[in-house]
């Protein structure tokens, strides 16, 4: 079996103001590394739209119709103080939902041993009433419930390395069994939350890292808490929220994580994943705002997939 690619073109139609670091050539940047000939055996999908069950699995109607209400016909406008719309951005939105879904299908379906969904905009700062962060919709929490309602399985978890922490997605789950969430991330930084001891139900594992943190203290994270809580959950599906901010060379994080570093996370959930969920991952691109560090760890992320094929 292959890797799957997600993609779309609505993706950068998705406009923010100049200067704003989530911005269209983000996922031009890693449309253009991916379309090179040693990303050929890939297997290519354009997203398809959500529809709206999927949003009311993690979002209430409510915060749909705000969307909707607030979404521009032309020109762009603030949700807050970092997170924009433009004409297109709902549209692009919920395609992103759409795509982490049919994703799930595709890899639980036996179509794809893996998937990466390249999209944006991003999703995990995504509360179930709050657009914030840059995000709008909280995609992997939706393929989530999406994976445990459309094919009947129990235990899922979500592995976040994005350089910020994903409150969103640690709220949705935060009393939930049934959804392991587990992040690296710096801290103290944007949005304030993943102590260590946020625990959730002891369903949530946070390994916050001290800026300056390079790659052996975020490798030591995953050994001592992350890995170890993944295999005592034996998860039936894997979701990365693959943000790649917190590579050296992003504006956005003080971290010092390398291409490697992505590599190597990659394959541990990918051995993880092939003791207890038959190989099956679905990730989902967050954050990542220098573009040749963005399309480098994106590049070497899908090419350890592949080798799963």
């Amino acid at each position: 079996m292959t890797t799957l690619l997600i993609h779309h073109p609505v993706f950068a139609e998705h406009l923010v103001p100049f200067g704003h670091p989530e911005r269209p050539e983000r996922i031009q940047a890693v449309e253009a590394v991916l379309a090179e000939d040693r990303f050929d055996p890939l297997k290519r999908e354009v997203a398809r739209m959500a529809d709206v069950e999927m949003i009311l699995l993690c979002h209430p109607l409510s915060h749909l119709e705000a969307m909707r209400h607030y979404s521009p016909s032309e020109s762009m406008i603030r949700i807050d103080a970092d997170t924009t719309m433009s004409s297109k951005t709902l549209e692009a939105a919920l395609i992103a939902v759409g795509g982490a879904c049919q994703a799930v299908d595709a890899v639980m379906d036996g179509d794809a041993k893996n998937a990466f969904c390249a999209m944006r905009p991003p999703g995990h700062h995504a509360e179930p009433d709050r657009a914030m962060g840059f995000c709008f919709f909280n995609q992997a929490a939706i393929a989530a419930r999406h994976a445990q309602r459309g094919h009947g399985i129990e235990r899922v978890a979500i592995v976040d390395w994005d350089v910020h922490h994903g409150n969103g997605t640690q709220a949705i789950f935060w009393d939930d069994p049934s959804v392991l969430y587990a992040s690296t991330h710096q801290m103290p930084l944007y949005p304030g939350t993943g102590a260590a001891s946020e625990t959730g139900v002891g369903n949530i594992f946070n390994a916050p890292l001290a800026p300056g943190a390079d790659g052996a203290d975020f490798r030591a994270a995953f050994e001592t808490s992350i890995l170890p809580a993944l295999d005592a959950f034996r998860p039936e599906l894997i979701l990365i929220s693959a943000g790649f901010d917190a590579h050296s060379r992003d504006p956005l994080g003080e971290l010092e994580l390398s291409d490697d570093d992505f590599v190597w996370a990659t394959e541990q959930l990918m051995a993880l994943a092939d003791r207890h969920s038959h190989g099956r991952i679905v990730s989902i691109l967050e954050g990542g705002y220098d573009l040749k560090a963005l399309a480098s760890s994106t590049a070497a992320h899908v090419e350890a997939l592949m080798r799963a094929g």
